[in-house]
């Protein structure tokens, strides 16, 4: 009791200060307001004076006069003081001293003034009170109070029950029963109870139990009851305890609990008369047992669900049902109702949204909503709630929409005026609801209609959001088949973007459907039926099957299609029924369809390569190709598809790149292919609508629709830009950043896909966007390149259409400006416009490479190789007359078909010819393009290349950064590289050596086939083949060839500073030079295509056999080179069946084609003639040997640099032994070109030359050296010094002549030896030239002194046609080793020039085993034979160098004076054709020298020599014959080396 201590010092100091302070301390407590502490304060002090009078510290008369005055403070201070004497009573009783209780008893006595009797009466003890003399005897005292304890607590004066007090309770119910309609009023009502209770003693709680039952059967009259009990009842608790005894009689089983149970119950609890905490008490079942019922219905959902998509055997299926039988006769002893849900169904019908919201928390997630009462209940009163914004913004136009009665009862949740309200209370109902909604389909509608009013407002949309993952999407898939609400619901989705529906769409089909039961059981029976659907689904009967499928989806999408595409698959064969049957989808489902597509495209569980790491897997092809089908077929929204593909781009990955192939191909109808035929290359070569019609395999029709479709999104979505940049990067990307460990196979294959998906979508941008479109998207070439990183190939593909468009609306521009029709001005407006456009293009383009670049092209040749395209260098009219003449026939034969109705021939007739019509005006449009293309390219062509290049920088720039990327693109752009080259060359551009382009395309294309992809491949071989057809049609006809090709600045041989300035005869390569460089070029693409079938690599084989099979039409065309092929091919067959079928697929292909081809080869003398008579003014193709098959080698090897030598070092490396001869070429190469710049009048280079001849000569003198040591080796080599240092004299004497000239003069004698040594480079490789028939005479009497040998020798070894017997005989020999026989392996094949037949036949290694035995057998034959004749040789060598001489001194007579008179009859000077290279010598000044010392030993001597010097310098043995033969060619050699000198001393004299 004493919590506050009052001080020592006070009492003992109590009347000077203490009285005081406890005065002022009391006066202080009772001031304070404190919430009853106050009082406990005050007894505390009150307690402490007290105890100080019992311990007998205080005087009594001192306390009890501050106690009096105490009394004034408060009103019940009586009361307080006497609480403190009945404790101290307490306590004093229980003590020893007698004197402490007297003194107690003292200080009540003293207080019996100011504290009332009857307050001390009820506190004190008896024996305390006897003590005071307040009452007489105790004992009395007491049994008085158990009396009047017992008279009130346990006597009954009321009556509760109804026959203890029949008549009172009769009156009451009649006065509860009674009619309320009039002027009654629960307070009159009140009264006549109250009156009742008094008079009949009525147990009042038995009046309150009779009038909730009376309430219970006057439900209706809530108003009138609920404001009786209100006014009736004191205590709340005691009428939840009334309410929850009548609950807990019906708690026992099969009892129903009534439901105007649960309304009274509900009504109370709206109206604050009962807490709902206190009535939940009483309700049965508990909560826990609650939450154990929801997990086992989940569990038990589960278990269906598995035993559905299980494969149940049928003995387990009978097992099954017996089970589920005694589960139903369980279930139908029925437990106790769920009174806590019958209470929630009763609040919610009257409007208690927040009692019922607080019962459901208790409860499990849609655990209440799941009973069909409740759901209906709580939709009623969504119903009611948005009712009046439903009609003033949702309902339809045109729509009267249900009359609702809105609730009486006033406490209700307010119904939303405005969308903000729908926030407060709606949107909770909705989530409570969850897939339980789908019991109110009506409701479900409302709810879309309302989103759909007011989706404008952002900020409901992520309100809208959660009502569309929590409940729409989950209670459509608990309806029954509702495409109605499918497409109401779609028409809210449709506003939200791509992003938003996904994300829905996948809650639905991941999350949702775990969440609930019901879902979980509807999971299952929908994938049970897509399985039996599915298992049924064909071709016949897909609209049967679609219809089924339709109905599926309406409900459950995203189930259905996620087990549809694992079928698709599985099995590509379902693509196309699948396709079909998806038409009775609704505008939802399509959706859906595309998330689930995208969803398994993603599938990071998937691998998207096969297990070989080859090939990408089946399943994503698959895939690739339904999203190809069903978004063109149907209206499928392909945002979220492209972004994906973007995305993946973006991550580095293009294996998704499939798909976007697929879908543009079958939508915009652009398809990529390589294996396009020839008719479908030309037809892609024209105008649009020839494209649609010839150019593709598949006439794709009607795809204007879809392509359109396609081209909004990538507008929309800003998608085409990003997609195309990725897309270029990407393309590089795959080799150095995807490739990684994968196989080359597999990085060739994504190579291709990336760029063809480029180029096909490209081309779709490029036909479909609009120019302003194009160009507003499309940034400038510098920009692609420098700042984007693109690849300058792929940037100019994307500028281009840019280019074309811009032109176009120019040049229309500035017709319309100035109206002038004549055919002059519009070109003359055209080439303006051009320049206008163009003008920036190559000022950009400067950037894109360094400046030493453009020191050797120009920007404005580049800009416009990389602009044009094939439309616009030629019109296809036989493509166009192709198609008319089709459409023609079906015209035709619409007329004749009678089967068909008039009205659709009509139509099928108008489009015919309206398509006709079309294709004639297209046809006349571009012609005109191309004329103005033309003219503007022949205006430019000037400026294109600069003349202070050298030719072969030129080209090799030309190469590197126009054609051969180009030429690589696509199919198209392969054949207009081919183009481009023949129309530079049509043109007649300055400084572009066409034979020097062609040369360098053909001679060295290993590296270029190596370097391929496989598509690639398909596009070089097809640039080949073109390339190769402009080369045989010259081959063809000398008239073609005179016409095409002679006067044209592309074939002349000799380059001049100034440029082209008409040429001359003597400075063009003649028609038969010509053919013998085309079988140079056959030659070199047998070697490369040999070298590359026996690499052995799968690439390089593959790449090299499409080349080949591209190729087919123009190569080969001789014999023995087809036969060369179709050995090794032959070969890869034998060797690739079992280890890698593709590759012996494609030998096999090839090699069928080949054999039909070989009855069009012909024999290589046939492909280029030799003449006889030009027999003895060759004697550098006598030093070919078996080396050289093209003689012309040196004319085309002083227009190359590099190539030859390129080419050869490839082929260096397979060989094992290679002539001293190459060297020689490969340096004579070098020195031409260096010569062929416009620098040919410096004495520097004069003497760089001879530098260079220097080297070559000790060079080629030590191979000869080496091989061969016999004594007859030796002598032949010193001779070879006498005739080098004689050679060598003469070019001195020539140089000094050259010197004393004047400036002029020297140089009008270099451009004459320049053309001096093309013509003998001709001459010396076996070329006819016009001078060798007008020597005839001459070297047929140098002939006949020599005699019959000299003839014979002429005839084995000479560039003319051949005596048949001789021709025969070689042939047949030669046929008999071809067919065995590699040019790649021969070790006699020079750097700059091709085998004759002789080569082929005589060094080519067999790779036969019988040859090769037979070979070993002739070998040791010749040895034999060459050893016997090898003393005989020594002897007649001295007779021999005597009669070389001699004939010598004659052939220097007769040369002079018929240089003398060609002068005379030609007007041009003797010189140029006086020096003869050939591929062996160092240069031309090396190879004057080279003949000059031949010319000195007799042909006999030659004869025998050569034989040794055949057999160390090419180190292969010879057969007999072969000797013979080389005898007599050597013969002709010193008769050749004779004339030569001669030609060389009288150019010397006319210098």
């Amino acid at each position: 009791m004493a919590t506050l201590i009052l001080p020592g010092e006070w009492f003992k100091n109590w009347e000077k200060s203490g009285k005081h302070e406890f005065v002022q301390l009391c006066k202080g407590l009772t001031e304070k307001t404190d919430h009853g502490s106050e009082i406990r304060d005050i007894q505390a002090a009150l307690y402490e004076l007290c105890w100080q009078v019992v311990q007998g510290n205080l005087k009594l008369d001192l306390v009890a006069s501050v106690l009096g005055d105490m009394m004034e403070l408060r009103d019940d201070m009586p009361s307080i003081l006497a609480d403190v004497f009945s404790i101290l009573d307490l306590e004093t009783g229980a003590m020893e001293e007698k004197n402490k209780r007297d003194h107690y008893t003292q200080l009540v006595g003293a207080c019996l003034f100011f504290v009332p009797e009857a307050i001390l009466k009820e506190r004190l003890d008896p024996e305390t009170l006897e003590s005071l003399g307040l009452i007489k005897q105790a004992l009395q005292f007491n049994q008085k109070i158990v009396k009047i304890k017992t008279k009130l607590f346990y006597k009954q004066q009321k009556f509760n029950l109804l026959r203890e007090e029949n008549e009172g309770y009769a009156k009451l119910i009649t006065e509860l029963g009674q009619d309320l309609s009039g002027n009654i009023t629960s307070h009159l009502v009140l009264e006549s109870i109250k009156s009742l209770i008094g008079c009949f003693n009525l147990d009042p709680n038995r009046v309150l139990d009779i009038i909730l039952e009376v309430y219970e059967s006057r439900s209706d009259q809530d108003e009138f009851f609920l404001s009786l009990i209100k006014s009736y009842m004191c205590e709340p608790l005691t009428l939840c305890h009334i309410l929850g005894f009548k609950f807990k009689f019906y708690q026992e089983p099969n009892e129903e609990t009534p439901k105007s149970l649960y309304h009274i119950a509900a009504a109370l609890l709206h109206h604050n008369l009962i807490e709902l905490e206190d009535l939940y008490v009483h309700l049965m079942p508990v909560d826990a047992s609650i939450v154990e019922e929801h997990k086992r219905d989940i569990s038990e959902a589960k278990q269906t669900a598995r035993k559905l998509v299980m494969v149940v055997l049928p003995s387990e299926k009978s097992e099954d049902k017996e089970k589920e039988k005694e589960k139903e006769e369980e279930k139908n002893d029925k437990p106790p109702d769920n009174q806590k849900l019958g209470l929630l169904e009763a609040l919610l019908r009257i409007g208690d949204w927040h009692h019922a919201q607080s019962i459901m928390d208790q409860m499990p997630s849609f655990y209440a909503t799941s009973h069909k009462a409740i759901a209906l209940a709580l939709c009623q009163l969504v119903h009611l709630t948005v009712e009046p914004l439903y009609k003033r913004a949702g309902i339809p136009k045109g729509a009267r929409g249900r009359t609702l009665h809105p609730l009486r009862n006033k406490r209700a949740p307010r119904p939303a005026e405005t969308f903000e309200d729908l926030r407060r209370d709606t949107f909770s109902m909705l989530c409570y609801l969850g897939p339980h909604l789908s019991h109110d389909p009506i409701l479900f509608a409302k709810v879309i209609r309302l989103g759909k009013g007011f989706m404008k407002e952002d900020t409901l949309l992520s309100c809208f959001l959660s009502i569309a993952d929590q409940v729409l999407l989950p209670s459509l898939s608990l309806m029954e088949c509702n495409a109605c609400m499918s497409e109401e619901l779609w028409g809210l989705f449709k506003l939200f973007p791509y992003q938003h529906r996904y994300r829905l769409y996948g809650q639905w089909k991941n999350e949702t459907y775990s969440s609930h039961p019901l879902l979980v059981k509807v999971k299952a029976q929908t994938v049970e039926r897509a399985r039996y659907i599915m298992k049924r689904l064909t071709k016949e009967n897909v609209k049967q099957s679609g219809r089924q499928i339709g109905k599926l989806s309406h409900s459950n999408p995203t189930i259905l299609f996620d087990y549809m595409l694992s079928q698709i698959q599985w099995y590509d064969n379902l693509i196309v029924p699948v396709v079909d049957s998806l038409k009775y989808l609704t505008s939802l489902n399509y959706d859906v369809l595309a998330y689930c597509i995208i969803e398994a495209l993603a599938n990071p569980e998937k691998e998207k390569m096969k297990h070989d790491d080859t090939t990408i897997s089946s399943w994503l092809q698959s895939l690739a190709s339904l999203c190809g089908a069903v978004f063109r077929k149907y209206p499928i929204e392909l945002a979220g598809l492209l972004q994906y593909v973007t995305n993946q781009l973006k991550a580095g990955k293009s294996f998704d790149l499939l798909i976007l192939k697929e879908v543009v191909q079958k939508m915009a109808g652009i398809e990529i292919t390589d294996e396009m035929t020839s008719e479908q290359l030309e037809a892609m070569t024209g105008g649009e609508q020839l494209k649609a019609e010839g150019g593709y395999f598949g006439q794709i029709r009607n795809t204007k629709k879809s392509s359109q479709r396609l081209k909004d999104v990538l507008l929309d979505h800003e998608l085409a830009l990003p997609l195309c940049l990725l897309m270029a990067q990407q393309r590089n990307g795959v080799v150095f950043l995807e490739g990684g460990e994968k196989h080359l196979k597999l990085v060739g294959h994504l190579y291709d896909q990336c760029h063809d998906t480029l180029v096909q979508f490209g081309g779709f941008l490029a036909s479909n966007l609009s120019t302003e479109d194009y160009i507003k998207r499309v940034p400038s070439i510098d920009i692609l390149c420098n700042q984007f990183h693109t690849p300058h190939d792929a940037a100019f593909f994307l500028s281009r259409p840019m280019y074309a468009h811009q032109i176009l609306s120019k040049y229309d521009e500035m017709k319309k400006a100035e109206k002038g029709n004549r055919q002059q001005q519009k070109v003359h407006k055209y080439v303006a416009a051009c320049e206008q456009v163009m003008t920036p293009v190559h000022e950009a383009v400067v950037s894109l490479h360094p400046a030493r670049v453009w020191d050797d092209l120009r920007p404005q040749f580049y800009a416009t190789f990389w602009s044009l395209t094939m439309y616009d260098l030629a019109v296809p009219h036989s493509a166009y007359e192709r198609e008319v003449n089709k459409l023609k026939v079906q015209i035709k034969a619409i007329e004749e078909n009678e089967e068909i109705p008039m009205n659709k021939k009509k139509k099928e007739k108008e489009r015919c010819t309206a398509l006709q019509e079309k294709l004639q005006e297209e046809e006349k449009k571009q012609l005109e393009h191309v004329q103005r293309v033309l003219h503007r390219l022949k205006l430019e062509k000037d400026n294109w290349l600069l003349a202070k290049s050298t030719k072969n920088e030129t080209i090799t720039k030309f190469l590197q950064l126009c054609l051969f990327p180009r030429c690589i693109f696509s199919s198209i752009d392969a054949v207009y590289c081919a183009r481009f080259v023949e129309l530079v060359h049509q043109q007649k551009t300055p400084n572009f050596c066409t034979l020097l382009c062609y040369d360098r395309v053909f001679s060295a294309i290993i590296y270029t086939v190596a370097s391929c992809t496989e598509n690639e491949s398909h596009r070089y071989g097809r640039f080949l083949c073109c390339m190769l057809e402009t080369v045989t049609r010259w081959h063809s006809d000398r008239a073609i060839y005179e016409k095409e090709c002679v006067n044209y600045p592309g074939f002349l041989t000799i380059f001049r500073a100034t440029g082209f300035d008409g040429g001359n005869k003597a400075d063009q390569l003649d028609y038969e030079n010509f053919r013998h460089v085309v079988h140079k070029w056959h030659y070199m693409l047998t070697k490369a295509s040999v070298h590359c079938l026996e690499t052995g690599d799968y690439t390089h084989i593959r790449n090299i056999l499409i080349v080949l099979t591209k190729i087919l039409p123009c190569y080969p065309k001789v014999l023995n080179l087809g036969q060369a092929l179709e050995c090794r091919v032959h070969k890869i067959c034998l060797e690739e069946k079992d280890k890698r079928p593709d590759l012996y697929a494609l030998a096999m292909g090839y090699s069928g084609r080949l054999k039909s081809q070989k009855v069009h080869m012909v024999p290589e003398n046939e492909f280029h003639h030799k003449e006889q008579p030009a027999r003895s003014a060759t004697p550098a193709s006598q030093q070919n040997g078996p080396g050289s098959t093209g003689k012309p080698a040196t004319s085309t090897s002083k227009t190359e640099e590099g190539t030859s030598e390129d080419g050869d070092r490839g082929k260096d490396k397979s060989q094992g032994t290679t002539k001293p001869v190459n060297k020689a070429n490969s340096a004579a190469a070098k020195v031409t070109t260096s010569n062929g710049n416009g620098a040919l009048n410096s004495t520097k280079a004069v003497k760089e030359r001879d530098d260079k001849e220097k080297s070559g000569k000790e060079k080629k003198e030590k191979k000869e050296k080496t091989p061969g040591s016999t004594p007859e080796t030796k002598a032949e080599n010193r001779r070879e010094k006498q005739r080098d240092e004689r050679a060598g004299k003469e070019e001195r004497v020539a140089r000094e002549g050259k010197e004393k000239t004047p400036k002029a003069d020297r140089e009008k004698v270099k451009v004459e030896e320049k053309s001096s040594k093309d013509d003998k480079a001709k001459a010396g490789n076996g070329d006819s030239l016009e001078l060798s028939r007008e020597r005839d005479a001459i070297k047929e009497s140098k002939s006949k002194e020599k005699g019959d040998r000299s003839a014979v020798a002429g005839s084995i070894k000479s560039p003319g046609p051949r005596p048949e017997s001789a021709e025969s005989e070689r042939d047949h020999k030669r046929r008999k080793l071809d067919s065995h026989s590699s040019p790649s392996h021969s070790s006699s094949v020079k750097d700059n020039s091709n085998e004759p037949k002789e080569s082929t036949s005589k060094h080519h290694i067999s790779y036969n085993s019988v040859t090769r035995s037979k070979s070993r057998e002739r070998e040791t034959e010749k040895k034999d034979s060459e050893n016997a004749q090898g003393r005989s040789k020594e002897k007649k060598e001295e007779k021999e160098r005597k009669e070389r001489k001699r004939d010598h001194a004659l052939n220097d007579h007769e040369t002079s004076l018929e240089t003398k008179r060609r002068k005379d009859e030609n007007g041009t000077n003797s010189t140029k054709n006086s020096k003869s290279t050939s591929p062996s010598c160092d240069s031309p000044l090396s190879a004057e020298k080279e003949k000059s010392k031949r010319s000195k030993s007799s042909s006999k001597e030659k004869a025998e020599s050569v034989k040794p010097e055949r057999t160390s310098s090419g180190g292969k043995k010879e057969s007999r014959h072969d000797k013979e033969k080389s005898e007599k060619k050597e013969k002709r050699d010193s008769s050749g080396g004779k004339e030569e000198k001669k030609h060389h001393k009288s150019s010397d004299k006319h210098r």
